[in-house]
C-alpha cells in the first residue's frame, strides 16, 4: 500500500520537478557560469576571464543608474499598489456594495490585458502631441500642452510608475478580498460591540488577521519588478532618454542580444538574482510578524 503510495506521488512529482531543472535550476547555473568568460554568445570559444566581468560591472555607471531604477519602481509600486488595492479590498468587502462584482471586474480587468498592449496603450496616452493626458491638460491652459513625458530624463521614470500600478492593482486587490472573506464576521460584531469604527476595526481586527497575504503581495511585488520590468521599459522607452529609464532586466537583455556580449549579461542576471534574494530576505525579516490564527 505504501509502496503504491510513493509511486503515486512520484509520477505527479517527477514531471514537474524535471521541468524545473530544466527552465530553472540549468538556466541558473549555467548563466553562472557564463558570467566567468568572455563570450558573444555565437562564438565557437569562449575565453576564461575570471572576475573580469564582475569587475567591470562595479565600474559601469549604467548599471548602477539601473539599480536606482529597479529600486524606484519597487519602492514605489509597493506603496501604490497595496495602498490602493487594500482600500479597495477593504471599500468593497467591508462597505458591501452592490457593485461589489462589478468593481471587482473593472479592477482586474488590466490583469488580462497582455503587458504589449498595455504598454502600446500607455505610449499612446503619453503621446505629446496626439495623447490624452496633453489634450486634457490642454482643457486647463491657453496653449496646447505638448510635454514629452516618455522623452524628458526628468520625467519619463515617473511615467513608468502609472501603467505599471494601474496593471497590479485588481491582481493583489482580489487576493486581499479573499483574506478579508475568511475572516468570520463574528470578529467584527464584537468589535463593533465594544464600539469600534471602521478605522479602528482594520488596524486592530483586517490588518493583523490579513498580514500574511499583505507580506506575501509586497514581496511578489518586489521580486517581479527586479526580474520583470523589462517588458514595460523595451515597450515604452527603449531604455532612454539617455538610460533615464534602464533597468537591471532591460540592459541585460542590450547587452547580450544587442551588443553581442552575453557573458556580460549573464554577469548582470547573477547580480539580478543576488539583489532580488537580499531584498526579499531583507524584508522577510522586516515585515515578520506573529502569526494570528483564527
Amino acid at each position: 500500500m505504501k509502496w503504491n503510495r510513493a509511486l503515486f506521488i512520484t509520477t505527479f512529482l517527477l514531471p514537474t520537478f524535471a521541468v524545473f531543472l530544466v527552465f530553472t535550476i540549468y538556466p541558473l547555473f549555467r548563466g553562472l557560469y557564463l558570467s566567468f568568460f568572455d563570450w558573444s554568445g555565437g562564438s565557437e570559444t569562449m575565453n576564461f576571464i575570471g572576475l573580469g566581468n564582475y569587475r567591470e560591472l562595479l565600474s559601469d555607471e549604467i548599471v548602477g543608474q539601473a539599480i536606482k531604477n529597479d529600486y524606484f519602481l519597487v519602492f514605489w509600486k509597493v506603496v501604490l499598489i497595496m495602498l490602493i488595492a487594500t482600500f479597495f479590498a477593504v471599500a468593497l468587502t467591508r462597505l458591501k456594495l452592490r457593485e461589489y462584482g462589478f468593481y471587482r471586474v473593472v479592477f482586474f480587468f488590466p490583469n488580462i490585458i497582455s503587458v504589449a498592449v498595455i504598454g502600446v496603450l500607455w505610449s499612446f496616452i503619453y503621446n505629446p502631441q496626439l495623447g490624452f493626458l496633453n489634450a486634457f491638460l490642454s482643457l486647463f491652459t491657453d496653449k496646447p500642452v505638448e510635454t514629452n513625458w516618455l522623452g524628458d530624463a526628468k520625467l519619463a521614470m515617473w511615467s513608468l510608475l502609472p501603467p505599471s500600478v494601474w496593471a497590479g492593482i485588481g491582481f493583489y486587490m482580489i487576493l486581499i478580498i479573499a483574506s478579508i472573506l475568511a475572516i468570520p464576521s463574528s470578529l467584527y460584531e464584537a468589535a463593533e460591540i465594544d464600539g469600534a469604527g471602521q478605522w479602528q476595526q482594520f488596524w486592530n481586527v483586517t490588518l493583523p488577521l490579513i498580514w500574511e497575504q499583505f507580506k506575501t503581495s509586497v514581496l511578489h511585488i518586489v521580486i517581479t519588478t527586479l526580474n520583470g520590468s523589462f517588458i514595460i521599459v523595451r515597450l515604452m522607452t527603449d531604455g532612454g532618454p539617455d538610460n533615464a529609464t534602464q533597468v537591471m532586466g532591460y540592459y541585460l537583455y542590450q547587452m547580450g542580444f544587442k551588443q553581442y556580449h552575453l557573458s556580460y549579461g549573464a554577469t548582470i542576471g547573477v547580480l539580478i538574482l543576488i539583489l532580488s534574494l537580499l531584498t526579499t530576505l531583507i524584508l522577510s525579516r522586516f515585515l515578520k510578524r506573529e502569526t494570528i490564527e483564527l
